[in-house]
């Protein structure tokens, strides 16, 4: 249902002239009372570069990598009616009421002629001349005259509040049919040389080298360029064409005046017209601007029955005689100029000083609404509303016309899609007091800017075509802004809120851009926590979309500490994420060097990450022996910086494959060495228990199942030899024979391992210390039984064929056992011998 025009289905009825479908008797009544789900936030997707953005005026919009099913092909161009269309929608809109008759351009077909003879050469061309001088209307009769020189015909945009990327992405989307889409630089710069087409901008405000690089990324292109003389020129080296426009000559100022009255002046109105030139310096919208005033004489000048009959003039006021004598004397009006009524019978000409300066005069005699509009004009830096909010903004319904009676007297000109007051009109009216109130006016139209940019039927491009005026608003609430009273929000913020993410999903990201900062600026000022961090927020998805990344971490750190004290969990989530994109982009990946000149981003420590030289033998626990091969990963020393930055052109799936190898390599050089060089432990469990235990041994013995190592008392028995651990750096695990030194007890030896298991067991268990080395070398050991007669054991040759023990001390060694001592006696050990 539209919520301004109520259908059927808002009077109780459907569609379709039934009635609505009653509820079943069974459901309760309550549920009426039960609280309606909000409506859906309006969410926009677009594609930046290789960049999905989603636009989320609840949480702040969301950026993710693009996939490649949703990136969109190589754009076609418009066709021929489709750049009518895109043409016809640039232009101003015609204001309501009767056509008022168009002026001709006069003493202009020299530069007509030769700036259409330099355009179908492909030359580029600068016409320069002041503010006034009918700069625009022959740029419009220019471009007429070449719709058929270039293959993409004629491309009109405005160069006012514009920057170069700002004029290269708006000559993209003149051409190219690319709806949702802003390519990035590269892509861009690749697309726009291949338009040819006479492009035509008016009220550019940069030159030098900036008008340069317009020039080189569309050489296919011949640009018709309109500037004021304050505007920068070009630089030395270019090859623009400079055109200047001067003013008309005296007969030509009287023939337009007569245009612009409808009749012959008289021979004072012709004197006074002269002086006027004389003053005006041949300014033709000065003669436009005079030729209202004697209009507006003529009528005044009707007899009084008429008006007092049909009532057209009742609301007219005249300035004071003294209003006149000091716009005469070149003084500064201290009040609006709507006092005294004077006797419309015997009208006088205008006086010199206000033919100089006829803002304030004009619109005296013109309707209440008209005065109303201009006094918006003018709290809005000359930014004119468009004619459809002039009724809600005045409170008249028939307010629209009022854009109508402005532009007949000359005070508007089209400058882009919409209207400004003319040039010198903001300081005369300024001067008459109609900023007095401008404030009080700014917030007024804040306040209705705010509630129609978040209607839900206003599109992000009608709000697109009002960002000039949205953006004064906001210039001038914003320094005024105050913590507003409980229950109320703050005007300021409020419109930054709902304009802001129309500009995102409309692309006029350097308007996105302004009311961001704005609304920033409000946030702070009105203490408003959440909203500030919104703000911010969105400035770092800005900066990330443009390829800034220092300046995208710093704006969504400082928007995500915000949140995290509010505890709003779902824009710390966005904003996170956000971060992630933006340390994968800067190649700030773990275990990998920041590139040159980069600060490497906090976020990288919030996982683990490898020492900075990689896995170095020092972080392990011992070397493996000699002869052995050591796997491990040490990394290389960091590359040199350079100014280069390769690490940040590294996409995300290099990156990962590489950090990915070069930690396997790390944890299968930890294991392999761990597996080699450990030692038994006597607090491993995996090392007492036996594979085959001893059917001697009981389970409430005290030895936990066990196979204790046994003696019984013979001088050919041994019990475990117990070794302290093998020195990492040993050369090798077993020694030779002859190497044993004299003494010690048992065939341990170096590897640690036991003597041979006896098969009488023995009441005196020894120490249930295993061993904490192994030997690469051993025999199989000989099977237990469960006699009682000691069985001799024989001597074993060393084999490199491993055996398993059944015994808790580990595998049998391979090395004959050294016997020494009585049966019975305690085994000696040599804890310090080195074997």
């Amino acid at each position: 249902m539209d919520p301004i025009n109520r259908g059927p289905e808002g009077h109780g009825q459907n569609g379709d002239g039934s009635t609505p479908r009653q509820r079943p008797p069974r459901e309760s009544l309550t549920s009426d009372f039960v609280q309606s789900a909000p409506a859906l936030a309006r969410t926009v997707q677009l594609v930046s570069g290789d960049l999905l953005l989603t636009v989320n005026p609840v949480d702040g919009s969301e950026i993710e990598l693009c996939p490649p099913a949703e990136r969109p092909g190589r754009p076609a161009k418009l066709t021929a009616a489709e750049r009518a269309e895109t043409e016809r929608a640039a232009r101003p809109p015609v204001p309501p009421g009767p056509a008022q008759p168009a002026l001709p351009l006069l003493e202009r077909q020299e530069e007509r002629e030769r700036l259409v003879r330099l355009l179908a050469r492909g030359r580029s061309v600068r016409l320069t001349g002041p503010a006034g001088a009918g700069r625009s209307a022959l740029l419009d009769l220019v471009a007429d005259d070449c719709s058929d020189l270039a293959p993409d015909g004629v491309v009109r945009l405005t160069g006012f509040h514009r920057t170069t990327s700002d004029l290269l992405h708006d000559l993209f989307h003149a051409v190219y049919d690319a709806p949702l889409h802003r390519p990035a630089q590269d892509e861009l710069l690749e697309l726009v040389r291949e338009i040819g087409a006479v492009v035509v901008v008016d009220d550019i405000e940069f030159g030098g080298t900036g008008l340069d690089e317009l020039i080189d990324a569309t050489p296919e292109c011949a640009f018709l360029i309109g500037a004021t003389p304050d505007v920068p020129a070009p630089s030395a080296d270019s090859a623009i064409e400079e055109v200047f426009l001067s003013g008309l000559d005296r007969a030509a100022g009287v023939d337009l005046m007569e245009r612009a009255v409808g009749r012959v002046l008289t021979e004072d109105e012709s004197n006074w017209a002269g002086d006027l030139w004389f003053e005006s310096e041949g300014l033709p919208l000065r003669f436009v601007q005079a030729g209202a005033l004697l209009r507006q004489r003529d009528q005044l000048r009707a007899s009084a029955g008429a008006v007092d009959e049909v009532g057209v003039f009742e609301d007219v006021r005249l300035p004071s005689p003294k209003l006149s004598a000091a716009l005469e004397q070149g003084g500064t009006p201290t009040a609006p100029v709507e006092a005294e009524p004077v006797d419309a019978a015997e009208v006088p000409l205008p006086s010199l000083g206000e033919a100089a300066a006829p803002a304030p005069l004009l619109a005296s005699r013109l309707s209440a609404s008209a005065r109303a509009a201009l006094r918006f004009a003018v709290a809005l830096g000359g930014e004119v509303p468009h004619q459809a909010h002039l009724p809600a903004l005045v409170g008249d319904t028939h307010a629209d016309a009022a854009l109508a009676e402005l532009a007949a007297c000359g005070l508007v000109s089209p400058v882009g899609s919409r209207y400004r007051l003319a040039a010198g009109v903001q300081a005369q009216l300024e001067a008459a007091g109609y900023a007095d109130d401008a404030d009080d006016t700014a917030l007024t139209a804040a306040r209705h800017y705010a509630w129609w940019a978040g209607h839900p039927s206003v599109t992000p491009e009608r709000v697109c075509a009002e960002a000039d005026a949205l953006l004064a608003a906001l210039a001038v609430v914003v320094p005024a802004t105050t913590p507003p009273a409980e229950g109320e929000e703050s005007t300021a913020v409020e419109l930054a809120r709902t304009a802001a993410p129309a500009f995102a999903a409309g692309l006029r990201w350097n308007a996105w851009d302004r009311a961001l900062r704005s609304g920033s600026e409000a946030a702070r000022q009105a203490g408003e926590v959440s909203e500030q961090a919104y703000f911010h927020h969105e400035l770092g998805i800005l900066a990330l979309c443009g390829g800034q990344l220092d300046r995208a971490r710093a704006e969504l750190e400082a928007s995500n500490g915000l949140r995290g004290a509010l505890a709003d969990k779902r824009g710390t989530v966005a904003g996170r994420r956000a971060l992630a994109l933006v340390a994968d982009r800067a190649g700030d990946m773990p275990g990998v060097g920041a590139t040159a000149g980069e600060e490497v981003s906090d976020a990288r420590h919030d996982e683990s990450a490898s020492p900075p030289g990689g896995v170095r033998a020092a972080y392990l626990p011992a070397l493996p022996p000699a002869g052995d091969t050591l796997v491990t990963h040490r990394s290389s020393d960091p590359a040199p910086k350079t100014q280069g930055g390769g690490l940040r052109r590294l996409a995300r799936r290099n990156l990962v494959a590489a950090g990915s190898g070069a930690l396997l390599a790390a944890v299968l050089g930890t294991v392999v060495t761990l597996g080699m060089t450990s030692h038994d432990s006597a607090d491993d469990p995996s090392n007492n228990v036996s594979v085959n235990p001893s059917a001697s041994q009981g389970t409430d013995d005290g030895s936990l199942g066990a196979d204790p190592t046994q003696d019984d008392g013979s001088k050919g028995d041994t019990g475990t030899a117990t070794s302290r651990p093998t020195d990492p750096g040993s050369p090798s695990d077993t020694p030779e024979p002859s190497d044993r030194p004299s003494g010690t007890k048992g065939s341990g030896g170096g590897s640690g391992g036991t003597s041979p298991k006896p098969s009488k067991s023995s009441t005196r268990p020894t120490s249930p210390r295993p061993s904490t080395s192994h030997s690469p070398s051993s025999t199989p050991s000989s099977t237990p039984t469960r006699s009682s007669t000691p069985t001799p054991t024989p001597t074993p040759t060393p084999s490199s064929t491993p055996t398993t023990s059944n015994s808790a001390s580990g595998p049998a060694s391979s090395a004959p056992a050294a016997s020494s001592g009585s049966a019975g006696a305690p085994e000696s050990r040599v804890p310090g011998a080195v074997i």
